[in-house]
């Protein structure tokens, strides 16, 4: 049986149980790899950040939006 589950440890008596279990080969604890994001991704945003503050006046409201989507759905 395996199964992969994604954690969050509150309890310090719950991360030396999971130790154990490590220790007797019961578990294997996989690290997540946590990314950079990609520069080119982070030009992205910086040009839709430039354009909305050189026109605010096309931005949206929330409301205006749902108001948008309904009529076309």
């Amino acid at each position: 049986m395996e199964e992969v589950l994604k954690v969050r440890i509150k309890k310090e008596y719950a991360a030396s149980l999971l130790e154990h279990l490590k220790n007797e080969n019961a578990i294997e604890i996989i690290e997540e790899e946590t990314g950079e994001i990609p520069e080119w991704q982070k030009d992205a945003v910086r040009k839709s950040l430039a354009q909305v503050e050189s026109n605010p006046d096309l931005l949206q409201s929330w409301d205006e939006f749902k108001k948008k989507y309904k009529r076309s759905a």
